[in-house]
């Protein structure tokens, strides 16, 4: 079936739902698009005209069945509004990180408001279903771009999640389903990294962020490429360095 977008957000139940396909597409199509899962792991569907991949549980693929498993723990954590940042990780053993993928949370009873620089709408314009619509399939359309202009992962690699909470409202003995007390120590990123912003989805009760760290050399060789065979009608800056973001310097 095709993942539909509303044609009004007006309750918190609608925006959670739409954050929670959106986020099941764009993991889906990560997955995918790096090879991780047999082509049986996925089914087809439709994110308004665009064909994409599902994952979904395939007996003969415990690592899908795995990460579905913990997509419905990010779910009930999402609904508790409890979780900040999920990270979805490539490793090539469990110290080292090849890629990265970064999907940060915000949650807000009043919903948050764009920042337009068109004059035809003013800076504290509240959003609509149109700006959540054509934000999600950029969001979408950028993630294909650097999925198709990076390099084949290691045979060896192996996928991990890890969940960071709002500690003044998150209980200290809350896991999520599929999800155990994990070690914060960090882990060591493979080459010199790069952060790539990919762009963010907002709705009138939701933010979602998403990030991406990858091997800088990796990067470099495939940018002239990127340019010249992105889709036209993306911004250049598609896949734009994240420099400083003072929010990713605050402790979740």
């Amino acid at each position: 079936s095709a993942v539909v977008f509303p044609n009004k957000i007006a309750t918190e139940q609608q925006s959670l739902t739409l954050v929670k396909r959106l986020l099941a597409v764009a993991v889906s199509c990560i997955t995918y698009l790096r090879g991780i899962f047999p082509e049986s792991a996925y089914g087809t569907r439709y994110l308004d005209d665009l064909c994409v991949k599902i994952l979904r549980e395939d007996k003969n693929c415990p690592g899908s069945t795995q990460l579905v498993k913990w997509m419905l723990g990010c779910y009930d954590a999402l609904q508790k509004k409890y979780v900040s940042l999920l990270f979805n990780n490539h490793c090539v053993c469990l110290q080292t990180i090849t890629e990265c993928y970064h999907f940060k949370f915000k949650y807000t009873h009043n919903g948050p408001l764009l920042n337009f620089s068109s004059k035809n709408k003013r800076s504290d314009s509240p959003i609509t279903c149109a700006d959540t619509k054509k934000a999600s399939i950029l969001l979408i359309r950028k993630i294909y771009v650097l999925m198709q202009n990076l390099g084949p992962l290691p045979n060896d690699v192996c996928l991990t999640m890890k969940l960071f909470y709002y500690d003044e409202v998150t209980p200290p003995d809350y896991q999520p389903p599929g999800f155990k007390e994990g070690e914060c120590e960090g882990m060591v990123f493979e080459g010199e990294p790069m952060y790539l912003n990919m762009g963010e989805v907002p709705t009138p009760f939701h933010m979602l962020k998403v990030k991406v760290t990858t091997d800088k050399q990796r990067m470099e060789n495939a940018d002239e490429s990127i340019l010249k065979q992105g889709e036209a009608h993306l911004p250049l800056q598609v896949l734009r360095v994240d420099r400083d973001d003072p929010e990713e310097n605050q402790h979740v």
